[in-house]
């Protein structure tokens, strides 16, 4: 019965600290983030950080994977109502490049997360995008949509182009004017995939 209540307790100060990361690194960026005010305003010392993320880097780590995380449901909710899977796959792209004009994505995910935590190509929530592309890029081959072309290369394009795309309209001095044009861009370029222009 301890051991189960100190495991709901470490899970509980985990999500509580998550939910902190997130406002803290969302408001003051991840270098100017204190970890005692951090951990302070949950009612917890630093030193509960340590058993659940190693270190600050740690933590961003984990806020990143879920604010990713919801960037990816929110790019697949926006291209339900997009028609075919072709203009799904568009709709999903370039929904998650839009994300890059909301604050939070923009400070957390697509400008703290590459500078402090390296490629973005390699963190696990990008993986899980990458695999979800992946399907759709074969299924829209079978259907003849696609030009037959490896799979894995087409699916890491496409999540590449719109992925930076979103990189760029994040650092951008003017991200509003930006988006449009990395919008229009990625819907191009990824039409040179299909078997026939539409």
């Amino acid at each position: 019965m301890a051991a189960r209540r100190r495991v709901e307790t470490m899970e509980e100060n985990r999500r509580k600290l998550i939910a902190a990361g997130r406002k803290a690194f969302a408001s003051d960026g991840f270098a100017a983030s204190s970890m005692d005010e951090l951990t302070a305003s949950v009612g917890l010392t630093r030193g509960a950080l340590y058993p659940n993320f190693g270190d600050k880097t740690g933590l961003l780590a984990a806020v990143v994977a879920e604010v990713d995380g919801e960037m990816a449901a929110r790019a697949r909710a926006a291209s339900a109502d997009a028609g075919d899977a072709w203009e799904q796959l568009l709709a999903e792209g370039v929904a998650y490049i839009a994300m890059a004009l909301d604050p939070e994505v923009r400070r957390i995910v697509l400008l703290d997360g590459p500078a402090f935590l390296g490629d973005p190509s390699r963190w696990p929530s990008q993986n899980a995008c990458l695999q979800g592309t992946k399907q759709a890029v074969a299924t829209l081959i079978a259907d003849g949509v696609m030009a037959p072309v490896d799979v894995e290369a087409a699916a890491r394009l496409l999540s590449g182009a719109a992925l930076n795309a979103a990189l760029w309209v994040a650092a951008s001095d003017d991200p509003q004017s930006a988006m449009p044009k990395a919008a229009d861009a990625f819907r191009l370029m990824a039409e040179g995939f299909l078997a026939e222009r539409r």
